[in-house]
This record gives structure tokens, sequence and C-alpha cells, in this order.
């Protein structure tokens, strides 16, 4: 029996719920980040935040799709197993990396944001006075 069509199915199931895991893992913490690097501008952050996450889907679902094809027609159980375990460690490599990737952006964001803010000089006090008897 050919066992091709099930490590198809099985593929894209376990790799399409590990990128929206992801993503959601991603969306939910980097948003702080995001938000500090825009200065608490939250509907902003939203966005961008948005906007990563439709893009990270994108890419991932893309290579998901693109790495489904088999060269190999699978005949029995093991093989089943052995081509799905060198399915999903390439995607979960490039989930990883996509992670990494995106949090190297967001701290480097944020540390231009901290770095822009320490070189801001203070503003001086409008309505200063001298004190009284000098």
């Amino acid at each position: 029996m050919d066992l091709t069509v099930v490590a198809y199915v099985i593929y894209l199931l376990i790799s399409i719920a590990l990128t929206v895991w992801v993503a959601r893992t991603l969306s939910r913490n980097g948003r702080v980040f995001i938000g500090d690097v825009l200065h608490g501008n939250e509907k902003l952050a939203d966005a961008v935040n948005h906007l990563l996450v439709v893009g990270f889907y994108l890419v991932n679902i893309g290579f998901v799709t693109l790495y489904l094809r088999s060269g190999e027609t699978i005949l029995e159980a093991r093989g089943l197993f052995e081509a799905l375990s060198v399915k999903l460690g390439v995607v979960l490599l490039v989930l990883g990396v996509m992670h990494l990737g995106n949090v190297w952006v967001l701290n480097k964001m944020r540390r231009r944001g901290i770095m822009e803010r320490q070189q801001t000089p203070p503003i001086p006090p409008t309505a200063w006075t001298a004190p009284a008897g000098a």
C-alpha cells in the first residue's frame, strides 16, 4: 500500500499547526518589544505586529507547501516515519531560524530606540525664575 499521501496529510497537519503555534507565540510576546520600539503607540504596535504575523504565515506556509513533494514512494510505516522526521525536522529548523531572525530584528530596533532616547538632551524648564534673593 502506498503511504505517500498519508505522509503528505500528516506532514501538512503538523507543519501548519507548528507554524500557527509559533506565530501566535511570537505575536503575543513580541508585541511588548514592538510597543517599546514605537514609544508606546499601541495602535501602531498592533498594526505592525499583525503585519509581521501575516508575513510569517506567508513565508512559512509557502515553504511548507513547496517542501511537500517527496521524491520517493513510501510503502511501509518505517518509511513514513523516516520521511516525516526529515520533513518536519527541516520545517522546525526553518521556524527556529525565522524566530531567531524576528527576535534579532526586534532587539536591534529596541536598542536603536533606547539609544535615540538616551541621546535626546533634556528640555530646559519653561518659566523658570531665579530664587528670591539671588
